[in-house]
Parts: C-alpha cells; sequence; structure tokens
C-alpha cells in the first residue's frame, strides 16, 4: 500500500514516485526502445506508483511522449503527474507556451503539479510567477513549485505568487547532503530542507540512490543496516528519505525488479538510532 504526506491541507502526495529521467533519451531524444520504455511505465502504475515525476528537457520532451502513452486509458484521477518547464523558458509567454506544449505530449488536459527546473537569474521571477498563477487559475495545473532553488530564491518565488509554492525538488541522498553534483544547488541540508519543513513546503529527493552509487559500493553502515532490516541496501537509502518530514522521492528505473524492490521501503521505518546514525555518517561518493 502506497504512503502519503500532506500536500497542502487537503491534498497528499505519494512518498514515492517514478523517476523518469534518461527513459527515451537524455537531453536529445532517443526512440531506441520506446515500446520496451512505455510497458516499463505502465508496469510501473499498475505495481502502485501513481506519482510520476517528468521534464520538457528529459529527452528534448519524448520523455513526455512516453509517459502519455503509458498512461493512456489510465483513470487520470489516479495519478500525480508532475513536469518542469526548463529555465529558458521563463518569460511570461515562453513559460505558458512550454506548458501547454508538455500538456500535448502527455496527452493530459492538465499537471497536478508543475515546477520551474532551475532558476534564471537573467529573467526577472516576477514575470515567471505570473505566468504559474496564470496556469493555476486557467486549470492547467493544480500546484506550482521550484525545483533547485534556495532558501532566497524560494522566498523571492512565494512574494511574488499568490499561489502557494508547495514543492522544492532537489537533489538529496545519503551522498549529496549539502552540494548537487549538477546545477548550483548548495545546502539543501543545512539550510534549504529545514526551511521547507518549516513552511510546510515538500522536498521531493532527486537522484535517491545517487545514480546507483550507494547500492554499489560497500558501504559499511549501509551493509549492517540491511542485515538488521532483511532488506536491501536501496531499501535502506530510501527508506532514511521518507522517514524524514515532508520528504518524498522517486528513484528512476524501467527494471520490473528494481520497480518491485523499491516499493519494499513501504510500511515499515528505521529506529530512530539508525536514522541518527545515517544522519551522522559520511558517505564518500569516491
Amino acid at each position: 500500500m502506497m504512503e502519503y504526506k500532506q500536500l497542502t491541507a487537503d491534498v497528499q502526495i505519494p512518498v514515492l514516485g517514478l523517476g523518469t529521467w534518461q527513459i527515451g533519451g537524455r537531453t536529445e531524444a532517443d526512440y531506441t526502445d520506446d515500446e520496451k520504455n512505455i510497458k516499463a511505465i505502465t508496469a510501473a502504475v499498475q505495481l502502485g506508483y501513481t506519482l510520476i515525476d517528468t521534464a520538457e528537457s528529459y529527452a528534448d520532451g519524448h520523455t513526455e511522449e512516453l509517459v502519455g502513452k503509458a498512461i493512456k486509458g489510465i483513470d487520470r484521477k489516479r495519478l500525480f503527474i508532475v513536469s518542469k518547464v526548463m529555465s529558458a523558458h521563463l518569460a511570461y509567454k515562453n513559460v505558458i507556451t512550454a506548458a501547454k506544449r508538455s500538456l500535448e505530449r502527455l496527452q493530459a488536459d492538465y499537471f497536478d503539479l508543475y515546477l520551474i527546473h532551475f532558476p534564471n537569474a537573467d529573467i526577472p521571477l516576477k514575470e515567471t510567477m505570473r505566468a504559474m498563477d496564470h496556469l493555476v487559475e486557467k486549470g492547467l495545473t493544480r500546484f506550482i513549485g521550484v525545483s533547485n532553488f534556495s532558501v532566497k530564491e524560494m522566498q523571492e518565488a512565494q512574494k511574488y505568487s499568490k499561489n502557494k509554492i508547495v514543492v522544492n525538488q532537489v537533489q538529496y541522498s545519503l551522498i549529496s547532503r549539502n552540494k548537487c553534483t549538477y546545477g548550483d544547488c548548495i545546502n539543501m541540508e543545512s539550510e534549504i530542507i529545514p526551511y521547507c519543513q518549516e513552511n510546510n513546503i515538500i522536498i521531493m529527493a532527486d537522484r535517491p540512490l545517487h545514480k546507483g552509487i550507494l547500492v554499489e559500493k560497500n558501504y559499511q553502515q549501509l551493509e549492517r543496516l540491511s542485515k538488521k532490516y532483511n532488506k536491501t541496501k536501496a531499501q535502506i537509502a530510501l527508506n532514511w528519505l521518507i522517514s524524514k518530514k515532508n520528504i518524498i522521492t522517486m528513484p528512476m528505473s524501467t527494471n520490473s525488479e528494481h520497480l518491485k524492490e523499491n516499493l519494499g521501503v513501504l510500511g515499515w521505518r528505521l529506529d530512530l538510532e539508525d536514522l541518527i546514525l545515517l544522519d551522522n555518517t559520511v558517505f564518500e561518493k569516491e
């Protein structure tokens, strides 16, 4: 059974979603495995992944197309669809155009959540947020949020928006605590996450297994806890995340066994002493 956290007073969001980065390509479209990818996304929904996170920049829009084909015929109300507008499209008209194009690719009438993928200092945030408000007013998205935003940037965005910013998606895992390995996002654990927890903003933890490194390397603490709880290292690392206030996550996989394994993080929690142990353990990338 899926678990949920409060997004707003009357809306919940799944604690575990399906990430789609690199499904159908990276920055350019790769059509090689389209049929396989569509089946994998559909299978994920059937397993219980109703939160799907994507972006217009993923595979130059092709990832959204694959998601759209995969969810066709599935009751839209069952799903929580998230997409993101790229930083180059943050001018008022461009935000609206980008959102409509994403919805066309997704074959959907609305997003559940639409995020600004990265901040762009060259485009006034006031203009961007006016466009985000417009999307809410026109019913093109239920909620709005940001991604890779600092506390200061979140505060500025909220100042210009009539609608609450309900999410900040940032890279966060046992390895990446205070510095992203892509983009310029820093101070996730020391500043961004505490601020979001205090202000009822959900953190969507991106790259929760640090591109598989947490599973592949022999980290002593993960090995020990894996044996203690009879869980995989991936399940320990993911459970550490969703045990935290206002944090959810969306690992990417098209492997059916990995998808099932990831669902094994639900229905239990690490003991407090083990959460503290992991909080205080430095997991080196190399």
